[in-house]
């Protein structure tokens, strides 16, 4: 599918920002006042401003206010309520920290504890798309929430821990692209069961469905080089995991973490352009693109 800017920078900083909440929710970093605001406003500042980076890709995102009535049926509705939750108990919770020295246990949990779940709701936007193979696993959850609280933890300054869990994102991550390269054969979708036609023979296309460019072509059936996603894998995988890791293993700096913080990003950034652009959606078929 089609890379739009808007959802790749809406699930990596979003990502980020509530996997840095969960943590301070538990207390880490054990701060108060000032130095705690920080880091609040860190947090903040990367879930809200990835939140307000998904708008972007609504038709009409002066109804996305509707989603939230949508809860019974909606995962899209359910990552909503679980935001808005995570927002202002975390909100309630800093205001304790930052400003009175208190950490109030119950909203402490609460408040990593629905960070956690705003994660795993927008995983599941994608993962029940049965049109898109590669998305229609059990293995996006788990890349989504890995990368979430490694990252979370390597903005937290959890440094042992952090090192630990980006090595495990970065295996979740290299096994969710070998088990999605593997998803549309799996999936049994062709021309015929895409027809209906399938039992009748072996289904050919006698001619494009259009003449010319669409929607569809440009959006649905985005096609990348096998040799160019190698390229970016390999990209993903040194600026994520391997450079932050080693940056984490040498003396403690405040430029090297910081530069580990930047790397992990642009890691993010690049993983998350191909978990959408090499996302095949079955329209495809009709094409002749899959």
């Amino acid at each position: 599918m089609h890379p739009a800017p808007s959802v790749i920078f809406f699930t990596s900083f979003s990502g980020l920002g509530f996997g840095l909440l969960m943590w301070l929710g538990f207390g880490l970093p054990a701060v108060t006042g000032w130095v705690a605001f920080v880091f609040f406003a860190i947090a903040y500042a990367l879930a809200v401003g990835g939140l307000m980076a998904s708008t972007f890709h609504l038709g009409h995102p002066e109804r996305a206010l509707k989603a939230f009535t949508q809860w019974r049926s909606s995962w899209l509705s359910r990552e909503g309520w679980c935001a808005v939750l995570a927002l202002v108990i975390m909100g309630l919770y800093a205001i304790g920290v930052v400003f009175l020295n208190q950490r109030w246990a119950v909203l402490g949990i609460a408040g990593a504890i629905l960070p956690f779940l705003t994660v795993f709701t927008t995983s599941m936007i994608y993962t029940q798309l049965k049109a898109v193979p590669r998305w229609n696993m059990r293995w996006t959850p788990l890349m989504f929430l890995t990368t979430s609280i490694a990252g979370g933890a390597l903005l937290a300054g959890q440094t042992t821990v952090a090192a630990i869990l980006l090595l495990a994102a970065g295996a979740v991550q290299v096994i969710y692209w070998i088990q999605g390269d593997q998803a549309f054969a799996k999936a049994g979708t062709d021309l015929g069961t895409a027809t209906g036609l399938g039992d009748r023979g072996d289904v050919k296309a006698f001619e494009p469905p259009h003449t010319g460019n669409n929607y569809l072509l440009k959006e649905m059936a985005y096609v990348v080089g096998r040799k160019h996603a190698s390229k970016l894998r390999t990209v993903a995988l040194v600026l994520m995991v391997g450079l932050p890791v080693l940056l984490l293993l040498a003396p403690f700096s405040h430029v090297l973490a910081l530069v580990a913080v930047l790397s992990h990003i642009a890691g993010v950034l690049v993983s998350r352009w191909l978990f959408f652009a090499q996302a095949e959606h079955v329209v495809g078929l009709y094409y002749g693109v899959r």
